[in-house]
Parts: structure tokens; sequence; C-alpha cells
């Protein structure tokens, strides 16, 4: 679809209809915001990725009533995961909590796309092959729009209370409104992922030896996954003789057994030369950021997805609130379930560890994991107050909340740490 020519504003314009985007959408539009998502790409088109959700992406996605739909296209359940450091092999069996029976790994262009629909169903306005360009200000400073160029290279100025930058770890918005990085890891991980047909491995398996990694990861229509991950230093190096042979060299170091086996080619190869973590400061006046444009950990915990869906739902409380208040503890809530896995895949993309380290550092990622959806199970229903369209609430408010003004003594900025501070 196109955008509206109108004058009236839109409550809320979201930059990425990916699944950080596509689901603050859907939240949003449930509570009758309107709401429009502009994504630079055509619909159900494809981006890099591990797939897997963790508990706590599923949990979201049943809340939400996805779900069955993920389901329904023939993703395979995962009911167990398996470690294998060298000869030694460790099975964890998902058991079933929280509603959630087995892990999924959606492919992208579906899920994305899943999502996507569900906002516009639920009345969010969904244009796919336009970008925002550009944001708009008041006299203060404070963002009230964006510039699109939409695929026939109009510019159109579309207000909003609100803009949203759901747009990836390059993030234009948060470039616009010049996003401070408060937080970032030390390490990153390379990593090429393959794709292929046949392959008989069931659940998620993740391999480790010195200096390299492995995995494979049952997703839709037969395929699966298979990826390579190392110090993001040594990624050129790898791969200076070809993208398929520095793959095929890994999986051998990593995963000899599905090495050996795998076909003559690969469906698709796609690589990523790493990228270090970050959390950048994700609201300010008029704006805030979700999913990889606001917090960014290494992709070797594969817990992107499953970050992006929390954090959908953290922010999409605080719009719903409508204050700055809020929107401090949408980033201080999220900071503060991810934090410990944002350091702990830091540690593993370290590649300084040896097999039994290593475990141990799964280990800790798993607990801190548990209680991530600990927390996110112990939240209210915000799946009975968001699944059904509801009255509108009231626009989010254009200036800091006078109450909070009266009552905090002066105006509110963030740290060096992306706290909330009062300045008088």
């Amino acid at each position: 679809m196109t955008i509206r020519q109108t004058t009236a504003r839109y409550d809320v314009v979201i930059a990425g209809a990916r699944c950080a985007g596509a689901a603050t959408a859907l939240l949003l539009a449930r509570m009758g915001f309107r709401v429009l998502v502009v994504d630079r790409r055509e619909r159900g088109g494809d981006t890099l990725s591990t797939h897997a959700l963790m508990r706590g992406g599923v949990l979201q996605l049943h809340r939400w009533g996805i779900l069955p739909a993920v389901i329904a296209a023939a993703t395979p359940p995962v009911r167990e995961t398996t470690f294998h450091y060298g000869i030694e092999t460790v099975t964890i069996p998902i058991s079933a909590r929280h509603g959630v029976e087995a892990l999924y790994a959606p492919r992208r262009y579906m899920l994305d796309r899943m999502l996507a629909d569900a906002a516009a169903q639920a009345g969010a306005d969904v244009v796919y092959g336009a970008r925002v360009v550009d944001v708009t200000r008041s006299h203060t400073g404070r963002v009230t729009g964006v510039v699109v160029i939409d695929e026939d290279g109009e510019r159109q100025a579309v207000p909003a209370s609100h803009v949203v930058g759901a747009d990836g770890i390059r993030s234009t918005v948060a470039r616009l409104v010049e996003a401070r990085t408060y937080r970032e890891g030390r390490h990153a991980t390379g990593c090429v992922y393959g794709y292929w047909k046949g392959i008989e491995d069931h659940g998620y398996h993740w391999h480790w030896a010195e200096g390299s990694a492995a995995g494979s990861i049952q997703t839709n229509d037969g395929e699966t996954c298979v990826f390579v991950s190392m110090p993001a230093g040594a990624f050129h190096k790898t791969f200076r003789a070809g993208v398929e042979a520095g793959y095929r060299r890994l999986l051998i170091r990593a995963f000899p057994n599905l090495a050996t086996n795998l076909p003559a080619e690969p469906m698709e190869l796609h690589a990523f030369s790493g990228q270090r973590g970050f959390m950048r400061q994700s609201w300010g006046p008029g704006w805030s950021l979700v999913g990889d444009a606001g917090l960014f950990k290494d992709p070797i915990s594969a817990h992107g997805i499953t970050d992006a869906l929390r954090d959908a739902e953290l922010l999409a409380r605080a719009l719903a609130i409508g204050t700055t208040s809020a929107l401090v503890a949408y980033q201080e809530q999220r900071d503060e379930l991810g934090g410990d896995i944002f350091e702990l895949s830091d540690d593993i993309a370290s590649f300084a560890w040896d097999l039994r380290s290593v475990r141990l550092l799964h280990e800790s990622l798993a607990k801190a994991m548990t209680a991530e959806v600990k927390a996110m199970a112990a939240w209210d229903a915000v799946g009975e107050s968001l699944h059904e369209r509801h009255t509108r609430p009231h626009v989010l408010d254009p200036v800091l909340n006078p109450h909070e003004l009266r009552d905090a003594g002066g105006v509110l900025t963030a740290t060096e740490d992306g706290k909330a501070l009062v300045v008088s």
C-alpha cells in the first residue's frame, strides 16, 4: 500500500518491518494506535539470521497468537538441544513450560511477514519499498515525524507523535537522532550460514572446537541452516581462498561428522564478517529504538530474534503509558533482562576458552535465559490487552509530562550509561 495522504498525524511511525518493528507495530495497533511501518525491502524479503528462537521468543509468539501460524507453516518443532564439546555430548530436552512445548527456527522471510501481516490486520499501515531519510523536528528539537522516499523516488513528510527506529545495527533513525552508544562488546565473531537439504539431525546442535564453532538448526521446507563461526579477526584470512572452501574447512574442524556427509553444493551461503555488540541510548524526545537498532549482541548466542520480540513488548508498553519516565523504564528493563546475556555472549565470542570453560559459560548463559523467561512469564496478561483491538488511547504526550517534571524538580536526560538523570 501507499502512505496515506493526510494531514492527520500518525501516533507512531516505525522504520523497519522486520521482527522488532513488525512486532512493535502489531502490539500498538492492537491497542488502537494509528501506526505506520515503512521498510526499504520488498514484502517477504529474507535477511541474515540463525533463525533459532529461544524459549522467550516462542513465549512471545504464543502470547500474541502468532505461534499457530508458525506451526501451521510446517516449521519443525525442536524438542532437544545438544552441545558438543569435542567427544563429549550434552543433550538437554525442551520441557513444556509457560505454554511453550517446543522451540522453533522459522525462516525470516516467513516470520517477519507473519508479524507484519498481523500488524496490518490489526490496523497498522505497512508500506514496503520506502525508506526513512530524515526526521522532522519542532523548534525545541523534539522529533515530530519522518521524511520518507518511496520506491518511485517521491519524498513525503509524515507527521507523527513518536518515531521508532527498528532498522537494524546501522539504523538510519539512530544516526539521525544521534543516539549514543554507552556500552560496547570487546569481541566479535564472523559467521557463514549455509542451507542444505536432506540433513537428518534433529533439534539444535552446537559444536565447539578450539578457535571455531559450528551448529545446525532445522528450519522450513526440509532445510537445515548449518553455520560456522570464528573470531572476526580471522574472518578474511579464513575465507581468502573462497567462502565455501573456508566454510568446509571450519566444519571439518568443529563438526566433522556432518562435514563429511554434506551434499556437493549448498543451496545458499551467506557471510557476516562480525560486529561488536552494543547498547545505544534508545529513547529521546519523540523517538525510540528497538531491536538491533538499540541493542545488538554477538550472534554466537542465537538470541537476537528473542531480544527483538521481548523488547517490542517492553517498548509497546512504554508507548501505551506515553510518558518520558516510561521510556526511561523501557531501556532500563531491556538492559536488566539482557545485560547478563550480552556479557556472556561477548565472553563466548572471544574464543579465549577451552572446552571446559566454554561449557561453564553455556551453563551461566542457560541460567540467564531461564531468569529472562521467568521475568517475561510474570508480566501481566498483555496478550489479553493487546490481542484484541481496544479503543484508541490518548495520543502520546508531545512534551514531558508536567506531573513528572514537577515531581522530579528538573529535566530528565541521559547519563553516560544510559540511565535517567534529573538536571535541576
